[in-house]
């Protein structure tokens, strides 16, 4: 994925547009670090649920969560909650994703979709180790189990495999990128941490992205992010595994 390079700055210019949880002035600055790739690097392909194909276009990955891990927030921390979320995935025009002869063209409206949401993490804990939420492609989703830290919710491939008999099911935890092989938009996945004045969020077992988003309202002290991008498109740069 060489072209990613040459269109990281421009790429990263459009997703910091894409709005963090609103938090106070005050608001302190949390550094996140992914162990495998920099600020508007590529994400390598291990941590994605789909990657590109020779034939098909695209096939299942290894969707082995990265490592994450952030600097300790300021006083008053009681937990740390992990949003992973693609600020440009398609909102409208699904019937044309992975279809043959049609390409998903920037102009097509964008939306969230949540890959990663761990809340109530707690406050001695700075960082996950990678494959400690997930370490497989599980048909049907993960259950909802209990976290090396933190509690799970559930991620957006919930709703989208929900018409599809064959992978329905309640997606917990990390599921990683799947962007549609036909996407002319590099795909720009925001892993935000946020340290909290709250212990716990106190959500219910099935609440998701924009669950926890309302719920963290009023309580932050301090956020961060790192981009990584990632596409399957060849005409992106994208190429298929051997």
């Amino acid at each position: 994925m060489g072209m990613l390079k040459l269109e990281a700055r421009h790429l990263l210019a459009a997703a910091g547009a894409a709005v963090m949880i609103s938090a106070p002035a005050s608001a302190a600055t949390l550094e996140v670090h992914i162990g495998s790739f920099k600020n508007g690097g590529t994400i390598p392909s291990k941590y994605a649920f789909c990657v590109p194909a020779a034939e098909g276009h695209t096939t299942g990955g290894a969707n082995i969560n990265p490592r994450i891990s952030w600097s300790k927030g300021p006083r008053g921390t009681k937990s740390y909650a992990i949003i992973v979320y693609d600020n440009k995935a398609p909102a409208e025009h699904r019937e044309m994703m992975n279809k043959e002869g049609v390409t998903m063209t920037a102009d097509i409206k964008r939306h969230n979709f949540y890959h990663w949401v761990l809340v109530d993490i707690p406050p001695n804990v700075t960082s996950i180790k990678e494959g400690a939420d997930s370490n497989a492609r599980v048909v049907h989703g993960k259950p909802a189990t209990p976290s090396a830290a933190g509690v799970k919710g559930l991620n957006d491939y919930t709703k989208v495999m929900a018409a599809n008999d064959a992978t329905k099911g309640q997606y917990y935890g990390y599921d990683g990128p799947c962007p549609p092989w036909n996407d002319d938009v590099v795909h720009a996945y925001h892993f935000a941490v946020y340290a909290l004045s709250a212990s716990s969020l106190d959500l219910p077992k099935d609440f998701d992205g924009p669950a926890a988003e309302d719920a963290m309202k009023g309580k932050i002290l301090a956020q961060g992010e790192t981009v990584g991008l990632y596409t399957q498109n060849p005409t992106k740069g994208a190429k298929a595994s051997k």
